[in-house]
């Protein structure tokens, strides 16, 4: 599989993109051999051979003058003979031997003047040879830089072609993620790139956002540019307009109920529970199917002796006959002390979802529906808005059949650590049980949190730990031996995204049955990401200002101190696999799906896909565009009903 054939697939949960850079940078080119570089051999020299021949001038005067005097001899000879003041014999004789003597010294200047000039002669041969010898070298070094100068162009191809960002995803067969620690807008790119990724293969989402930072805000734009209808109920101004846990039955509401109770106290046992339980039941028989929360409350108010039942009478929250039966459930007496205040306690804690579903409408089918609440409410009343959504959608995921395909239903807890650990429990049971996949987040790692990090076939992910106690907690799970490679791109684009700005709005409060929104096609989602989240503005901004840094890397240990220095958005990922458990650090950014040099692909998938191809086509350019919808995925599974059975 080549890297530019990676798609978005639905059996991959993505947590972000690992920075590796298999082919290193070659650095500069190599320097062109320059023909002044190599010695020039020395040409001939004019002035040398004015010297050799002056030398041998020199040592030529005294044959010379010799010469001269024996040809001045051989006239006065020559003169004597015609003057005939000499025979012409010892003339003749005179003669040949002055000329003799003459012709030999002539000769031997001769021969002084040709070795001279075989001197320069030689000279010169060697300054030819030596320019000869030093061209080839050229050639020769010529040739050796034009080959090394092709093999540099190669790398610097593959390092300019080459992916450097992967994805990392772990396998559907995880059920539950477990994210610890993070800040919200870490949180807000999390969640943003898993729904993006869920959506975008064709899944359905829900969120619940305990975090009260609206997390989910850049999810719900992107999710709406690409075509869906989010709905989102900010609690508690929405709750009359909740309709979630409308199909439950009796016995489930009541558990439900009971558990929304217990909230506020951690040491209840389950026998507290169960105690609740039945009390609720109970009620819920006397008050018959169709029972609204403040018909609940009406009902525990006068089980306990709280205020004039006949206030609610008058508003029908209860009838005559119901309010008799109430009060003959557990007898009449001072042994029933501990009923009335079971009831107290139970309507003290209820009265806060009075309102529920009073003013439900029909709302039309949403790929992303998000539960929010409202950061100006109080501390409490949203744990137990948060409790109540939880448990009601663990007893809707208890009656759904299993889905056909993992993952193709998730729901997202962000701040889960305000839930109590039986309710987180009984959730992940139902997630795991219907094949509905599970993201919890947590702020803190609390004893709570400890105890149930990693449980079962879950993957681990961590995020900056503020904490230095949970930071040495998460630092002994990874392992400190992992030396983990941080992209400065990741610390510059996390550091120009501080927080998150606004809030949710809430899409259920104008809803109109009659109306039909026009279907929007949706666009490809490296564009959407650009155009509607915080992530993508804040990347192409970041891109234009630091091309310098797109190559740049740090190593670091996992230690305590580095984990609580990690970049906002990096993710360090740890799961089993067949070879072993694997730690990995990702970018939870969903910007850099933008990127030109990112896949889909995980590393050890493309590493392998490389060795099995020809190097010429290792490194093709990369052109990412995921489908919005990957074939052959199969029938969808029934979708979760919210409405509590009639």
């Amino acid at each position: 599989m080549h890297p530019e054939h990676a798609q978005l697939q639905a059996d991959r949960i993505y947590l972000g993109w690992q920075y590796v850079l298999l082919h290193r940078d070659p650095g500069p080119p190599p320097k062109r051999p320059s023909p002044g570089e190599a010695p020039e051999p020395e040409a001939l020299d004019a002035e040398w051979v004015r010297r050799e021949r002056m030398r041998e001038d020199l040592l030529n005067r005294p044959v010379k003058i010799f010469r001269t005097f024996m040809a001045l001899l051989a006239l006065l000879i020559f003169g004597l003979g015609v003057t005939e003041l000499m025979s012409w014999s010892f003339a003749a004789i005179g003669l040949v031997a002055a000329g003799g003597v003459a012709v030999i010294c002539t000769y031997a200047i001769h021969q002084g003047h040709k070795a001279v000039r075989h001197r320069a002669r030689e000279q010169q041969a060697r300054h030819d040879r030596a320019r000869a010898e030093r061209d080839k070298e050229l050639f020769r070094a010529q040739e050796e830089h034009a080959r090394r100068y092709r093999e540099w162009q190669e790398r610097k191809d593959r390092f300019d072609r080459q992916v450097s960002w992967y994805a990392v995803a772990v396998p559907d067969e995880i059920d539950r993620i477990d994210v610890a620690g993070g800040t919200l807008p870490g949180w807000s790119a999390l969640v943003t790139l898993i729904g993006a990724t869920r959506l975008y293969s064709g899944g359905h989402l829900t969120v619940l956002d305990l975090s009260e930072g609206a997390i989910a805000k850049d999810l719900i734009e992107l999710a709406t540019r690409g075509g869906d209808d989010p709905l989102v109920w900010v609690l508690p101004v929405d709750l009359p307009r909740l309709d979630l846990g409308a199909t439950l039955s009796a016995e489930a509401f009541a558990d439900v109920l009971a558990h929304v109770v217990s909230v506020s106290e951690e040491h209840r046992t389950s026998r507290d529970l169960s105690f609740d339980n039945a009390i609720l039941e109970r009620v819920l028989e006397v008050l018959g199917e169709n029972a609204t929360i403040n018909q609940v409350t009406a009902a525990l108010r006068a089980l306990a002796q709280v205020g004039d039942p006949r206030d609610d009478l008058r508003y029908g929250l209860i009838t005559a006959d119901q309010l008799e039966r109430i009060g003959t459930l557990f007898g009449r007496g001072v042994s029933d002390r501990v009923v009335i205040e079971r009831a107290w306690a139970l309507e003290s804690q209820l009265r806060k979802l009075e309102t529920l579903g009073s003013e439900a409408v029909r709302l039309p089918p949403a790929r992303l529906r998000v539960v929010s609440m409202d950061r100006q409410a109080g501390v409490f009343g949203n744990r137990v808005l948060g409790t109540y959504v939880a448990t009601a959608l663990t007893h809707i995921l208890r009656q759904s059949p299993a889905s056909e395909r993992p993952w193709y239903h998730t729901i997202i807890v962000a701040g889960a650590e305000k839930l109590r650990g039986d309710v987180l429990d009984r959730l992940m049971d139902a997630c795991e049980t219907s094949r509905t996949g599970l993201v919890l987040t947590y702020r803190s790692l609390t004893p709570t949190v400890r105890e149930r990090l990693g449980r079962g076939h879950a993957a681990v992910a961590f995020m900056r730990l503020g904490n230095a106690e949970d930071a040495r907690v998460a630092s002994e799970h990874v392992g400190t031996e992992h030396r983990l490679e941080l992209a400065q791109l990741t610390e510059t684009i996390s550091a120009a995204v501080d927080g998150i700005d606004g809030a949710y709005i809430s899409t259920v409060g104008n809803t109109d049955d009659a109306e039909e929104t026009p279907e929007t096609p949706p666009a490809g989602l490296k564009e959407d990401i650009t155009e509607s989240t915080e992530w993508g503005r804040a990347a192409s901004k970041a891109m234009g200002e630091t091309e310098r840094v797109l190559h740049r890397s740090r190593e670091f240990l996992v230690e305590p101190h580095q984990l609580q220095q990690l970049p906002t958005t990096s993710v360090i990922v740890t799961d089993a696999t067949a070879e072993g458990r694997r730690v990995r650090l990702a970018d939870a950014n969903p910007a850099i799906l933008t990127f030109p040099k990112t896949t889909l692909g995980e590393l050890e998938d493309i590493r392998e896909a490389l060795l099995r191809i020809p190097e010429q086509e290792a490194e093709p350019e990369i052109e990412i565009e995921p489908d919005p919808v990957p074939p052959n995925l199969g029938p969808p599974p029934a979708r979760l009903d919210w409405r509590r059975r009639r």
